[in-house]
């Protein structure tokens, strides 16, 4: 987990640093605006957690959230050393995720790290599951779920079923379907094998698979799921 810290006062860079790394964190430290600006601009994508000071001497916290926020969902924390509700509200309304004002105690910020970067985490697995009647697609683990007990399913099976989760309440031609899954599967698949595997995962996957509601017929057109 690394964090990227923009501190300008040493004493304090320092004493965070070494409680983040003991905490098992890696760090990046910077102790002005324009060097924070060059490491984001760099490796952003590797950076988890961003604690910026709001008073720097070359520029602002809310700079570099603004920074952050227009590119990524990294979550940020400022420092701050104005106890005032103007400068908090700011700061919120521009995409942080906390605040800490100074003095702080150190466990402090490290719970309020452990509370953010656990918010982000449910988020982000949220954002990975896909819902269709009582059938749960986790994206992130690759799995399927009916009724909460897993669904083995074949590769080629899991991509039409992704099909079918991200395009929910549209029609699918049998064409549309077909040319989606030919590049994955990696040989041609006709239309019989789509057939074919339609009813395999109906048969998987619905509760009456002669009367499905999760993959359903639309005659003359093609399938949908959804409502």
């Amino acid at each position: 987990m690394k964090i990227l810290l923009v501190e300008d006062d040493k004493t304090i860079a320092a004493g965070l640093e070494y409680s983040l790394q003991q905490d098992h964190y890696e760090t990046i430290l910077c102790s002005n605006a324009e060097s924070a600006v060059n490491v984001l601009d760099q490796k952003l994508e590797d950076i988890d957690l961003c604690i910026f000071d709001l008073s720097l001497p070359d520029g602002s916290g809310y700079d570099l959230c603004k920074i952050v926020k227009q590119s990524s969902d990294k979550p940020v924390i400022f420092l701050t050393a104005f106890d005032d509700e103007v400068n908090v509200v700011m700061g919120l309304d521009m995409g942080a995720d906390d605040y800490i004002t100074k003095p702080f105690r150190v466990r402090e910020l490290l719970s309020r790290i452990k509370s953010v970067l656990r918010r982000y985490n449910k988020q982000a697995q949220s954002n990975n599951l896909i819902e269709i009647k009582d059938i749960r697609i986790n994206t992130l683990e690759g799995k399927v779920y009916k009724h909460g007990e897993e669904v083995i399913v074949t590769a080629l099976e899991y991509r039409l079923l992704l099909i079918f989760a991200n395009n929910l309440g549209q029609i699918l031609t049998r064409n549309q379907l077909l040319e989606r899954i030919w590049d994955v599967a990696g040989d041609f698949v006709n239309d019989n094998t789509l057939t074919v595997y339609i009813k395999r995962l109906r048969e998987k996957l619905e509760d009456d698979p002669q009367n499905p509601i999760i993959i359903r017929t639309v005659r003359g057109m093609g399938y949908k799921a959804g409502d």
